[in-house]
């Protein structure tokens, strides 16, 4: 059975229609891209992926949803909120357990965030939220993993080093893009949108960057 089927579904936000009559099927295990142009229904497409995974994937979202005035361990360790007790929940607000910090320095030194692990969040860089908001997907026990662009404030090096992270914690990835070599990089397929429609669906291997360029035309 399919992780996510779409049959001619319509979708949009504010009275807007944005996605027209999408039919898609995706598999447990993909790694998937979805690329196109600024407005062409990527991010719209991933919410309504997100919904029909009802609670099984973790999300970094364009709006990282961080809390500002709490630490980097913090905003991961929500990650994993459902996981335990209210009571544990509070003293690892107030005084963070060993443990628990031990288990979050794992996900903040792949990201490299160490030195920031007792940093308020809305004292870090713009780079750095991504990371700890990626920190907080990761973190989450889930085998899905979906973003909305999830490496757009960080450079080539930490990209690579981001999504790498991911391919290889998660079992089935599906990411928002708008860096065509990074997509096809760390996907098996890419889905092309333009106007809210789905007109590219095809798996990367054997694919150039120039394949991609209709979808940036006009």
């Amino acid at each position: 059975m399919a992780l996510v089927d779409l049959n001619l579904a319509t979708a949009g936000y504010n009275g807007a229609t944005v996605l027209h009559d999408v039919s898609l099927s995706i598999e447990r295990g993909e790694k998937v891209a979805l690329v196109g142009r600024s407005g062409a229904g990527k991010s719209t497409l991933l919410r309504l992926i997100f919904e029909r995974v009802d609670g099984e994937a973790a999300m970094v979202p364009q709006e990282h949803g961080l809390v500002r005035a709490l630490t980097v361990f913090h905003n991961i360790y929500m990650g994993q909120l459902n996981r335990h007790s209210t009571w544990r929940n509070v003293v690892n607000l107030v005084r963070p357990m060993q443990q628990e910090v031990a288990n979050v320095r794992g996900v903040v030194e792949s990201l490299g965030l160490e030195d920031d692990l007792f940093s308020a969040v809305g004292a870090l860089s713009g780079g750095q939220q991504q990371r700890t908001a990626v920190g907080r997907a990761l973190y989450q026990q889930c085998d899905i993993l979906l973003g909305d662009e999830p490496v757009s404030a960080v450079d080539e090096y930490q990209s690579r080093s981001i999504l790498k992270n991911i391919a290889e914690s998660k079992n089935t990835v599906i990411l928002a893009m708008h860096d065509i070599d990074l997509a096809l990089t760390f996907s098996d397929r890419l889905i092309g949108l333009d106007a809210g429609r789905i007109i590219m669906d095809e798996p990367t291997a054997g694919m150039k960057a120039s394949d991609l360029d209709h979808l940036y035309q006009g």
